[in-house]
């Protein structure tokens, strides 16, 4: 990515802050429909794609709702689908997205980034068996799920995953289910491609080792943005009609900058995460397939246990996880003190409230931080039972912030997931939380689009460019329109 300096006071229409998933999506989308907008991205690091978007910093797994039990969560007696079917429609969003750029040979190789991969659940105990066979009856009757497969035959899931399958009995109670049509990520590598795309083909520079301070308003124009380049110390001001915040855990610092009131009350929770990694190549090639199970039952959903086949770099990995830990930092290359001056007058209230209501979650992360190699290793052993210890190793992974917000009675809460802040112009975007994260990237990042450029999203001209990219945004999806998207879909990336 490019490095030289910038110009001083060159006028952007929009100018994003971070180099990951999310400003490569938004930047290439409005390049794709208004290529004589002018964008430039900022990126603190060396090079794009290292915070949250980077290979080993997340898990992976086109989320689509296939697998992820905490998506459909139990109320009383009835299973909740409605978030499952949202985050599939999502992912198939991407999937359309991705598939126009290898249509129109802007991408060559989408095996860089993707890769047909079952998606599993897999569950043991009497009380989760039937959760399981609830959900998958729940989620069957609709469209998009209908080809989800269930069992409770030992055998059937030897078939399916023969690893976790080794040494187990007939007595254990176990359920699992299947659906073939999962997906493998690596954001890394996209976020990459995208970016390359909009370097070589629309004249979107990155320039890397430039630290935004503050955005001022500006009398010019909507904003100013000062950044710091990392490497000289040199500061410049560059003015921007439109600016988008889009970086990661370093998103909530930068927001309570900005002089707009939307920002007030938001704070935010870090929890960093660590896999066990396989080393033995003879155990990798014994797995193929993502296999998700269920959460304890006071743990947190970001402590979903998943035993994960990995292509990074071109070759196969073995992943269990993910381990939370607990850091004050915001960003993985982040500060000590990002927590500590993440505490305005405005959130304090919102965040000590979160964190009273959520001690169990505080004690999860104590446990978890304190835990030796062979406690991970024992949880592993649920799902692998003759693990052996001198065959994985800890790695650890990206960094997350969890939202905090207020709600109507000033009370804060602690929210899994993502949310974009705006001001009531539109001029200003900023993207909270985490997960599913990179795989809604296009559907977020759409409506981040329309925010910002109504004008152009809502026009003839824009309308049509839209549809022929992601021809389902904004349609009423029934079963011939989803099929013939993701057969579509699925002969293009090679799925």
């Amino acid at each position: 990515m490019t490095k030289q300096t910038i110009n001083v006071n060159k006028d952007y229409d929009l100018i994003c802050v971070g180099g990951g998933i999310m400003s490569a999506t938004l930047a290439l989308l409005i390049k794709l429909v208004k290529p004589e907008l002018s964008i430039l991205i900022l990126e603190r690091l060396d090079t794009v794609g290292l915070e949250s978007s980077a290979a080993w910093n997340n898990a992976g797994t086109g989320h689509s709702a296939l697998c992820e039990l905490n998506y459909t969560p139990e109320k009383g007696d009835v299973i909740d689908c409605s978030k499952a079917y949202k985050i599939c429609k999502q992912f198939e969003l991407s999937k359309q997205f991705w598939s126009y750029l290898v249509e129109e040979k802007l991408i060559d190789n989408s095996k860089d980034f993707i890769n047909a991969m079952p998606h599993h659940s897999w569950v043991t105990g009497i009380e989760n068996v039937a959760f399981l066979k609830k959900r998958f009856e729940a989620l069957k009757e609709h469209f998009m799920f209908e080809d989800m497969e269930f069992t409770e035959s030992i055998e059937k899931m030897k078939s399916w995953f023969s690893l976790i399958m080794d040494n187990r009995s007939e007595e254990e109670v176990m359920a699992a289910t299947r659906i073939e049509r999962g997906a493998e990520m690596n954001f890394g590598a996209l976020t990459k491609k995208l970016f390359s795309i909009l370097e070589t083909e629309y004249n979107t520079p990155v320039h890397c080792n430039e630290h935004v301070i503050d955005i001022d308003p500006d009398d010019e124009v909507e904003w100013s943005v000062e950044v710091k380049n990392q490497k000289t110390g040199v500061r410049q001001y560059l003015d921007a009609k439109h600016v988008f915040i889009g970086a990661g855990g370093g998103s909530l610092l930068l927001l309570q900058k900005v002089e707009i009131e939307e920002k007030d009350g938001y704070g935010g929770f870090p929890v960093s995460g660590e896999w066990l990694v396989c080393k033995n190549e003879g155990i990798i090639n014994q797995h193929f397939g993502k296999v998700y199970s269920k959460a304890g039952p006071k743990d947190p959903p970001m402590s979903t246990p998943h035993l994960d086949t990995r292509f990074i770099d071109g070759k196969r990995q073995l992943m269990f996880g993910p381990f939370a830990g607990f850091s004050p930092k915001f960003l993985k290359e982040g500060s000590n003190f990002d927590l500590f001056k993440s505490v305005r007058m405005d959130n304090i209230k919102p965040m000590l409230n979160a964190f009273w209501d959520n001690l169990p979650l505080t004690k999860y992360l104590v446990e978890q931080v304190t835990a030796s190699h062979e406690d991970r290793m024992n949880a592993l052993r649920k799902f692998v039972k003759d693990a052996k210890s001198e065959d994985w190793e800890i790695l650890v992974a990206g960094q997350r912030v969890q939202i905090i917000k207020k709600d109507e009675y000033e009370h804060g809460k602690l929210q899994f997931g993502t949310e974009v802040v705006k001001s009531k112009d539109g001029s200003i975007t900023c993207l909270l939380g985490a997960s599913p994260g990179a795989s809604t990237a296009t559907k977020v990042m759409l409506d981040v689009f329309e925010i910002a450029f109504p004008e152009i999203t809502n026009s003839e001209e824009g309308q049509r460019k839209l549809k022929a990219i992601v021809p389902i945004w904004k349609t009423e999806l029934d079963k011939t329109l989803f099929k013939e998207s993701i057969n579509r879909s699925a002969e293009i990336l090679g799925l």
